[in-house]
C-alpha cells in the first residue's frame, strides 16, 4: 500500500522462491524505472534476490519518449511534466526524483510554460514540475485537491484545455486511476489525468497494465511460456484485463486492495458472494480472472 507490505505476503513470496524454486517478477504500473522499483522492494521487506527483475510503467514510457522525443542531436525537445511532490517528507509515491526519470529520455528538458511544451508527460499526480532555479532546487506548481479527491477543476483542467489547444501528444508513464492508501483511503492517481485528456480529444501514449506488451515484456524476461506463468494482482481493469489481452493466467486478489469497498459481504481478506463478483466482473468489462482468492498469503497449514 505505498508503506508495507500486507500480511502474508512477503512470507508467500519467501516460500514460493525458496521452497518452490519459482521466479518472480515484478510488473508495476509506477512511473519509476524499473532498477528503483527494484531497490525499493527491502524497504518494504522483501528479498531483493528472489525477483528476476521488474517492468514498469516507467521505464517503458522513458524507452519510448527516448526513441521519439529525446534521441536527436539538434534541438532539445521538453515536457510538460506532471508528477509527484518531492517536497513531501517520506512521499510514498515518489521512488525517484522526477529528474532522475528525464535523464533516462534522453535529450529532453522540462517545459516551464504550455506554449515551449512539445508533449504532455503524466508521470504523477501532485505538481506540475517546471524544473530547477538556479540554486538546483526544482519548483513545482500544485494540482490542487487532485490526488484526494479526484476534482480537476482547479488546475488540471484548464492546463489540459491549453495543451488540447496546442495538439501536443500525451505520455502516461503511470496509467493506475485509484489507488488504496495506507490509511485505507484513495488516492487519484495519473491514469485519471491522462483519461480525461484522451476524453477531450487528445492523444495519449500508455504505458503499463493492462497493455498486453508488457505482460509479454514479463515473459521474455522469465524467459517462459504464457501458460507456464501466472499474474497475480487486486485491479480486475489493470491485472486481469491485461492478463486476459496476454493469454496469460490469472489470480485475482479480491479482499486485501482496491476492490474491497465494492463488496459488501466481504471484510478485509474474505471472499466475496459469487454474485458480487460476478456483478463487478460484469462492470469491470468482464474480463474473468483464472483463480479468485480473498488474500495472498499462504494457507494456515503452510503457515504453521
Amino acid at each position: 500500500n505505498g508503506l508495507h507490505a500486507l500480511d502474508g505476503t512477503i512470507e508467500l513470496l519467501e516460500y514460493l522462491a525458496k521452497n518452490k524454486n519459482k521466479k518472480l517478477i515484478v510488473l508495476s504500473n509506477t512511473s519509476a524505472p524499473s532498477e528503483k522499483c527494484l531497490e525499493k522492494l527491502p524497504k518494504f521487506g522483501f528479498e531483493r534476490s528472489h525477483f528476476v527483475g521488474a517492468v514498469t510503467s516507467g521505464e517503458e514510457a522513458s524507452k519510448y519518449i527516448l526513441r521519439t522525443f529525446g534521441s536527436g542531436d539538434g534541438q532539445r525537445s521538453k515536457a510538460l511534466m506532471l508528477t509527484w511532490d518531492a517536497e513531501i517528507e517520506d512521499n510514498p509515491r515518489l521512488t525517484a526524483l522526477p529528474k532522475a526519470f528525464v535523464e533516462k529520455c534522453g535529450n529532453i528538458d522540462i517545459a516551464s510554460t504550455v506554449e515551449e511544451a512539445d508533449f504532455l508527460l503524466v508521470h504523477g499526480s501532485e505538481v506540475w514540475y517546471r524544473g530547477d532555479n538556479a540554486d538546483g532546487e526544482g519548483e513545482a506548481t500544485s494540482l490542487g485537491s487532485f490526488i484526494e479527491t479526484g476534482s480537476m477543476t482547479e488546475v488540471l483542467e484548464p492546463l489540459l484545455q491549453q495543451c488540447l489547444s496546442r495538439n501536443i501528444p500525451c505520455v502516461c508513464a503511470n496509467p493506475d486511476l485509484i489507488v488504496q492508501t495506507p490509511s485505507g483511503g484513495k488516492a487519484y492517481m495519473p491514469g485519471n489525468i491522462a483519461q480525461r485528456y484522451q476524453d477531450m480529444g487528445g492523444t495519449v501514449h500508455w504505458f503499463g497494465k493492462p497493455q498486453a506488451e508488457h505482460f509479454l515484456a514479463c515473459l521474455q524476461s522469465l524467459d517462459m511460456p504464457a501458460d507456464r506463468v501466472c499474474h497475480v494482482g487486486d485491479s480486475l481493469h489493470h491485472d486481469i484485463a491485461g492478463a486476459v489481452s496476454a493469454a496469460i493466467p490469472s489470480i485475482f486478489v479480491a479482499s486485501t486492495g482496491i476492490h474491497l469497498s465494492d463488496f459488501t459481504s466481504a471484510k478485509f481478506g474474505e471472499l466475496p458472494r459469487k454474485e458480487e463478483l460476478d456483478d463487478l466482473i460484469e462492470k469491470e468489462g468482464g474480463n474473468v480472472p483464472t483463480h479468485v482468492i480473498p488474500a495472498f498469503r499462504l494457507a494456515s497449514s503452510q503457515a504453521n
